[in-house]
């Protein structure tokens, strides 16, 4: 009975948190923990989604790292490439614009937040109808036009179909559209800093917007940096969709814009060679979690 009792008062006291995380613990298991234990385990079996899987060891690890040339060539040079500059690029820009607009008055603010937030959701649509048509490469396209106009080149550049210009471009669109929930969160931490932070500062005679910046904004708000470095890095590895849209073919032109979750859905949607695919995003998984790894000990709150 004392134990039924104890129970009782247990369940009263903290039952209704356990509740309220319910769904959210059903929903990461579903969506998140047994497809990555999936991917884990099929990486190990030959996999052609018809029949059964069976058990083929480090077979697919093994080749992938010394067979397949196109990985190694073209699809993970271009992925750490991309990754490097959009990545830290995207999350410099996102402070920075965030910062900017937390000293504008909040009707403003609203509006020119919601005016850098808008690309994130629709940077599908806007890839497609603007940047296709600025960057098309016949004269008539809106950069093609203006260079031709101001005499600086002689033809037009087949900007999304040339190996040279294909990344340059996507790194650009990417960045553009690189506004999304982390730009948010840092927004909403500056905002949340007290301004007695800054007035006693400033009173210790602090006087450089520089030193603010590091020794006031960007300490006070160290879980919304790493919330956006995590979000910016995750972003930067999952881009897939850009080069191929850009370009209009898979694989992009030479392999220029191929990225690793292009390389993922050849291998898995079009190859049906699932086994294969899923050790690609096990390599995938793993450099996320070695970057996110690394900024977690960068902003890693002191207990």
């Amino acid at each position: 009975m004392r134990r039924e009792g104890s129970l009782q008062r247990w369940w009263t006291r903290e039952g209704s948190a356990y509740a309220f995380l319910a769904m959210y613990a059903l929903l990461f298991l579903t969506f998140i923990a047994v497809p990555v234990f999936a991917a884990i385990a099929l990486s190990f079996t030959f996999f052609d989604a018809i029949q059964p899987p069976y058990f083929i060891g480090l077979r697919n690890y093994i080749t992938l790292l010394t067979q397949d040339d196109i990985f190694m060539r073209y699809v993970l040079p271009n992925t750490v490439q991309f990754a490097v500059i959009v990545g830290p690029g995207g999350y410099a820009l996102a402070f920075l614009l965030a910062w900017m607009l937390a000293h504008l008055p909040k009707g403003p603010r609203t509006i020119f937040a919601l005016i850098l937030y808008s690309p994130s959701m629709t940077a599908g649509v806007a890839m497609v109808v603007v940047w296709r048509t600025l960057f098309s490469g016949d004269q008539i396209g809106y950069l093609n036009s203006l260079l031709l106009n101001w005499g600086l080149i002689q033809e037009p550049i087949q900007w999304l179909h040339s190996p040279q210009y294909l990344m340059s471009v996507m790194i650009l669109v990417t960045l553009w559209s690189s506004m999304g929930i982390g730009f948010l969160a840092m927004l909403a931490g500056i905002l949340d800093i007290s301004p007695d932070l800054y007035e006693a500062a400033a009173l210790d005679g602090m006087s450089s917007i520089w030193q603010e910046i590091f020794y006031i904004t960007i300490p006070s708000m160290k879980p919304q940096m790493l919330f956006g470095a995590v979000m910016a890095i995750v972003g930067a590895f999952q881009a897939g969709a850009i080069g191929v849209m850009l370009s209009g073919s898979n694989p992009t032109p030479r392999y220029a814009g191929q990225l690793i979750v292009n390389h993922i859905e050849d291998y898995g949607f079009f190859r049906y060679e699932m086994g294969y695919a899923a050790a690609v995003s096990v390599v995938l998984l793993l450099m996320v979690l070695f970057f996110t790894r690394i900024f977690n000990r960068l902003f890693a709150t002191a207990e």
